[in-house]
C-alpha cells in the first residue's frame, strides 16, 4: 500500500502539483496518465525515494518492500544477467552476498555459523531457494533466452537489456511495484505476457505507458495529472476516456435533463462492466467499475490535437502493386521476392520480427531507398504523405517552426501556416521557437503537420505513435479509423493497430504471410503461428 499526503512538487516559481492526497491498495493497478511534461515520471520518482517533494510525505506499509524499473541500461554491466535480476530483490540479495563471504571464509567461528543459520533461516523464508529458477522464468517470459542467462549485462544489446531491468522489477513479487514505460523496445508478443502477469498481479502496481491496450489490459484505476492536479478514477484508460467524453458532450447540451443524463452514464457504465467481465483480470479487478458512483465521472479538461487528413481526390482502383521486391543489410535478409497488391479501401499493417523490414520496405516504396531487385508502382490517382521513423534530417536547421512548415505549403502565408500549427496545439509564441529545441513529441506533431498539407489519399506510417502523448495518439487514432483513402503502417501500438488495420501482412526471410483480417483474430490463430515460425526458422 503507497499512502500519498498533501504531497506538493515545485520547480522555480511554478508549482507541477500540489495538495495531492492518494492511496494505492492491494490488488489494484494504476494507469498514470498526462501529457508531456505533466510530472508522471516525477511522481514516480518521488514515491520511489529518488526526488523529494516541496512538500508533504510518501508513506509504504509496515515492512513492504517498494521495486522499481530502472532506467539506466548501464547499472550492471559487469554482472551476470540472472544476478542483474535477483539484485531486484536487495535483501535476497544482500543475504546471498553474507553467505557467500562467510562459507568461503577459512577461519569459519561459532559466531559465524550462528550467523549463518541466522541467513539460512531467513533465506528459506523468502524463498531463496527457489529465487534463481524464479529469474529464470521471468527471463523466459520476457524473451531472454537460457543461453544468455549466465553471459554478463554488456554482452547484451539495448533491447536485451530494457527486458532483463524489467524482469529485475517484477522479481520476488515485490508489494509496491513502479513501472516507467514498461513496453518500450518490447515486441508485441513480450507485451502480452506481460499484460497477462500484470493483469493478475495482487499487491500493489503503478504504471505510465502510452500504450492504450497495455493499460486497458493491466489498470483498474486511471491515475490523471492534468493542469497542477492528480486524480484517481476507477476503471482503465478506455473507461477514462470515453466517460469523460461522454460528460463533456451532457455538459455541453443544454436540453437534456438530469434524469436522461443520469440514464444515459448508468448504461454505459453497464455496458463497459460487460466489456471488463471478458477481459483476462481476476474477478477482484472486475468489480471496480460496477461499484463507481456516476457522480465520479468528470468531463476532461485535456486537450487533443486536430489531425485531419482530407485528401484532394479519391484513390481510384489501382493503389499500389509490388513485384518481387527483395531487402538485405549486410548480408542479412529483410524480405525476398515480396508480392502484393494494394486494394482500394486497404488499411494494412506490415509486422516482421525485424523491424528493420518494414522500415526497408517504406523507404523503397516512398523512393527513398533502393531494393535489391523488384519493382513496386503506383497508380495514377495515387499521392501519398509519409511519416519515417527516424525524423532527425528534417530538424537540422536554424528555422523557426513557423518557417519550418512553410517549407512544405504553396500557401506561406503565417495565418495560413499557423492555423495548421494551431491544430496540432502551437499557439501564441510558439510558432517562432527554433526546431532545433523541438521535443520528440513536439517534432512527430510538425511532421504530422506535414503530411496534413499534403492533402494524400495514401498514408504510409513507420510506428507513428513514437514519441506522441496520448492525446496525441487517441486524436491520430480517430482520425485513421475514418480516413477514406489507403494506410500502410507498422506500429507496436496493439490498439492502433487493431482498431485501423483490416488487413495483415507479415514480412519473413522466406516470403510474406498476407491474411484480411482484424490483428487480434490473426496473432490468434493457432495454424498462423505455425506457419510463422517455419519462416523464420
Amino acid at each position: 500500500m503507497i499512502t500519498i499526503s498533501n504531497l506538493a512538487i515545485q520547480f522555480g516559481k511554478k508549482p507541477l502539483f500540489q495538495d495531492v492526497n492518494l492511496k494505492f491498495t492491494p490488488g489494484n493497478c494504476y494507469g498514470v496518465i498526462g501529457a508531456n511534461g505533466a510530472g508522471k515520471s516525477t511522481l514516480l520518482r518521488i514515491i520511489a525515494g529518488d526526488l523529494s517533494s516541496t512538500k508533504g510525505s510518501v508513506t509504504l506499509g509496515p515492512g513492504e518492500r517498494l521495486s522499481v524499473l530502472k532506467q539506466n541500461h548501464y547499472d550492471y554491466e559487469d554482472y551476470t544477467v540472472l544476478n542483474a535480476v535477483l539484485i531486484g530483490h536487495s535483501e535476497l540479495w544482500n543475504i546471498i552476498q553474507e553467505k557467500d563471504k562467510l562459507y568461503a571464509k577459512a577461519d569459519f567461528t561459532d559466531q559465524d555459523g550462528m550467523r549463518a543459520a541466522e541467513l539460512e533461516e531467513r533465506f528459506a523464508e523468502i524463498d531463496g531457494w527457489n529465487a534463481e529458477s524464479d529469474a529464470a522464468m521471468l527471463l523466459s517470459g520476457l524473451g531472454i533466452k537460457e543461453e544468455f542467462h549466465h553471459r554478463l549485462m554488456k554482452e547484451l544489446g539495448g533491447k536485451e537489456k530494457v527486458r532483463v531491468l524489467l524482469a529485475q522489477a517484477l522479481f520476488g513479487k515485490p508489494d509496491n511495484l513502479l513501472l516507467d514505460e514498461p513496453t518500450n523496445d518490447l515486441d508485441l508478443e513480450t507485451v502480452s505476457w506481460l499484460e497477462n502477469y500484470l493483469g493478475n498481479y495482487e499487491n500493489t502496481v503503478l504504471v505510465v505507458s502510452h500504450d492504450r491496450h497495455f493499460l486497458d489490459a493491466v489498470s483498474t484505476h486511471t491515475v490523471d495529472i492534468d493542469f497542477g492536479k492528480v486524480q484517481l478514477f476507477a476503471g482503465n484508460y478506455s473507461f477514462w476516456y470515453h466517460s469523460s467524453q461522454l460528460a463533456l458532450r451532457q455538459q455541453q447540451s443544454q436540453n437534456k435533463k438530469a434524469e436522461e443524463k443520469k440514464k444515459e452514464l448508468l448504461e454505459f457504465i453497464a455496458r463497459f462492466s460487460a466489456n471488463v467481465a471478458k477481459s483476462k483480470q481476476t474477478t477482484s479487478r472486475k468489480k471496480m467499475i460496477e461499484k463507481l458512483n456516476i457522480e465520479d465521472i468528470q468531463p476532461s479538461t485535456r486537450k487533443y490535437p486536430g489531425i485531419i487528413f482530407t485528401p484532394d481526390r479519391d484513390p481510384g482502383n489501382r493503389i499500389l502493386e509490388v513485384k518481387g521486391l527483395s531487402k538485405s543489410i549486410n548480408g542479412e535478409i529483410l524480405f525476398k521476392d515480396l508480392d502484393f497488391t494494394v486494394e482500394k479501401d486497404d488499411k494494412i499493417v506490415f509486422l516482421s520480427r525485424d523491424p528493420r523490414a518494414m522500415t526497408a520496405l517504406f523507404e523503397i516504396i516512398t523512393g527513398h531507398e533502393k531494393a535489391d531487385s523488384g519493382s513496386y508502382f503506383w497508380g495514377q490517382t495515387i499521392t501519398s504523405a509519409y511519416l519515417p521513423m527516424d525524423n532527425s534530417d528534417f530538424f537540422n536547421s536554424d528555422l523557426t517552426l513557423v518557417e519550418w512548415l512553410g517549407q512544405f505549403s504553396n500557401d506561406t502565408s503565417e495565418n495560413y501556416i499557423r492555423g495548421y500549427l494551431g491544430k496540432m496545439l502551437f499557439s501564441g509564441e510558439e510558432i517562432y521557437k527554433k526546431i532545433t529545441v523541438l521535443s520528440g513529441g513536439e517534432k512527430m506533431r510538425c511532421m504530422i503537420s506535414r503530411m496534413m498539407l499534403r492533402n494524400a489519399n495514401v498514408l504510409v506510417l513507420d510506428t507513428p505513435t513514437n514519441h506522441l502523448d496520448l492525446e496525441s495518439i487517441q486524436a491520430f487514432n480517430n482520425t485513421l479509423t475514418n480516413f477514406k483513402g489507403n494506410v500502410l503502417m507498422s506500429s507496436h501500438d496493439h490498439e492502433f493497430i487493431q482498431t485501423i488495420a483490416n488487413r495483415v501482412i507479415e514480412l519473413t526471410p522466406k516470403g510474406i504471410i498476407d491474411k484480411i483480417t482484424e490483428y487480434d483474430d490473426y496473432i490468434s490463430n493457432d495454424e498462423l503461428k505455425e506457419r510463422k515460425n517455419m519462416m523464420y526458422s
